[in-house]
């Protein structure tokens, strides 16, 4: 440790400070002997001026105290040596004395000043060592035990100076390093990017970094991040590189696999045919994917503004890209919207992912499908699938019309025998048929009454049978029109087979009323036989007309399905939905 100025004047020799003494009292005693006899042999002519060169060398010597002191006694011996030689003191003499006095004290004072000025400068330039002495020592501290490699290396490669970090990472000693060249490190097909970071520095930059590999000790080899930097005083190359290597082994492997993750997703989403998009909602940027533009038929490009977009998004479907106003950190954002491509293709294009907020900026972001080819699939299956169920329905009432005619001639009684009038009713009994079969198989865009569609499936019965029919006025859509009165249809059919219409005695109740006074409440639809039924109602058959009327499960139209046989009767209840049958 640096110790200041005062200190070491304190810790000098003491042999050292006696000389010191000596010296100085010698100088003093042979001045004073010189004095005397020039005073002795010259006269009053001497002058007290031969003293100031023994001042000047007892203030170096001495502080200002003994100075002073020497420069007071030097005086008084030539005043005493003066009044005894001569007898008497001059005017001459005193002033002589006197300055002689004032330039003791100005010499011994700048000296002393002088001391102090030397010893502030010591104390400031001790005070700088220190401090460069505890630098040196920090770094020091931190060239050792720095997380990264260090090391210095001279123009020619050669390792100078290595920390202890660098020798972990290569497995090699201090020692061994020092008799080695950087180059011997690098891994050999990566040596020519060190020979470009030589030769680069001092001309292009004072620093250069680069990717590489080293090789360890071992043999095996890890990727490091090689740092070279210099200083450069007018133009010369310095005599040392600083090196600095940073294993970056780990995050090369995670880059490795983001980049092997970023192909597969790229893959995947290419295989599914998906696009990525994003929509700044702030500033009303969307950005995607060059799938995705293609998706909407229009040119790569970095980035277009949501309103470009609106060109090419159906009017009808354009609000389902408005900001969300739900107030929730992350919401899940799925919606179907129509683009209308250059070439005139309507294309179904599906938006899915999440509206979040990041750094306080709402977005969308996901990806994007192309629906049309799976939404052209499902219209195709749906037709298929009610093609099919109108040719299974139709033949259904093929299969029959059969019984429901042959039971429409027995039923047709003229007692007369009269060939024309049994003719005729027995033809508008078919023609009532006819304009049922009609209904159901016509336009499904059309609307009826409740009313008209269940006397016009049991109008080829009425006057035969002791048939009601009565409720409020209620109006059916098409579709649930077309539904219901293929119920009214099947309980008729059942009847005529089974039931009342083919009891010559029997007797139907068909009445519907509203569930409460509430405009939306449901339908209460009831259909009641009585009379001597031909199948025993222990017997019930499962087939198509069972699922029509929802004994099998759900019915056509409507909901709550109750079925109840016996010997005499059958009842049947149905509950309509105001909203499931409304135009």
């Amino acid at each position: 440790m640096s110790m200041n100025w005062q200190s070491r004047r304190s810790d000098l020799n003491p042999t050292g400070r006696l000389l010191t003494h000596i010296a100085s009292a010698s100088v003093l005693a042979a001045t004073l002997i010189f004095e005397t006899k020039a005073s002795a042999y010259i006269g009053e002519g001497s002058s007290f001026l031969e003293f100031i060169p023994a001042i000047i060398i007892i203030s170096y010597l001495e502080d200002r105290g003994p100075a002073l002191a020497a420069t007071v006694l030097m005086v008084a011996a030539g005043l005493w040596t003066r009044s005894t030689l001569h007898g008497q003191i001059s005017g001459e003499d005193w002033a002589r004395a006197i300055l002689l006095l004032i330039s003791g004290g100005v010499i011994a004072m700048t000296f002393h000043r002088l001391r102090q000025d030397v010893r502030e400068l010591l104390e400031v330039a001790e005070a700088r060592l220190a401090a460069v002495e505890a630098t040196e020592s920090r770094y020091r501290w931190a060239f050792e035990r720095a997380a990264m490699g260090f090391a210095n290396i001279n123009e020619k490669g050669e390792l100078l100076q290595s920390n202890r970090r660098l020798s972990e990472m290569t497995g090699y000693e201090e020692d061994e390093l020092a008799q080695l060249q950087l180059a011997t490190l690098v891994h050999p097909d990566d040596r020519d990017a060190l020979a470009q970071l030589l030769a680069g520095l001092g001309k292009d930059s004072a620093s250069f970094a680069s990717e590489v590999r080293l090789s360890r000790k071992n043999g095996s080899a890890f990727w490091a991040r090689l740092t070279l930097s210099l200083s450069v005083p007018d133009g010369v190359l310095s005599e040392t590189i600083f090196v600095v290597v940073d294993d970056i082994s780990g995050r090369r492997a995670v880059h490795e696999a983001l980049r092997a993750q970023k192909e597969w997703l790229d893959l995947a989403l290419s295989a599914g045919r998906l696009a990525t998009w994003r929509i700044d909602l702030k500033d009303g940027i969307v950005t995607g994917s060059g799938a995705f533009w293609d998706i909407l038929g229009l040119p790569p490009a970095g980035s277009r503004r949501l309103e470009e977009l609106s060109a090419v998004v159906h009017p009808a479907d354009w609000p389902k890209l408005a900001v969300s106003r739900k107030l929730a950190s992350v919401t899940n954002y799925d919606v179907e919207i129509r683009v209308r491509r250059p070439d005139g293709h309507i294309r179904w294009v599906a938006l899915r992912g999440r509206e979040e907020k990041y750094d306080d900026r709402l977005q969308r972001l996901g990806v994007a499908a192309d629906l049309t080819e799976r939404r052209q699939t499902t219209l195709l299956r749906a037709a298929a699938k009610k093609r099919e169920r109108i040719m299974l329905e139709q033949r259904h009432r093929f299969i029959n019309l059969f019984p429901v005619i042959t039971a429409l001639v027995n039923m047709v009684n003229d007692p007369e025998n009269n060939l024309a009038r049994y003719k005729e009713t027995l033809i508008d009994r078919i023609r009532s048929l006819e304009a049922t079969h009609l209904l159901l198989s016509g336009n499904s865009s059309g609307s009826g009454m409740l009313h008209d569609l269940v006397v016009q499936e049991l109008q080829p019965y009425m006057g035969t049978r002791e048939i009601s029919v009565g409720g409020p006025s209620v109006t059916m859509s098409g579709g649930a029109a077309e539904s219901f009165a293929m119920i009214v249809h099947e309980l008729a059919t059942n009847s005529l087979k089974h039931g009342a219409l083919g009891d010559s005695k029997g007797r139907i109740e068909v009445n519907w009323t509203f569930a409460s006074e509430d405009a939306g409440s449901d339908i209460v639809f009831d259909w009641v036989e009585s009379g001597r039924r031909r199948r025993p109602a222990k017997v019930v058959r499962h087939g198509f007309g069972s699922m029509i009327i929802g004994v099998d499960g759900a019915p056509l139209v409507g909901h709550s399905p109750k079925l109840e046989m016996t010997d005499h009767g059958l009842r049947y209840s149905l509950r309509l939905s105001r909203k499931e049958i409304g135009p």
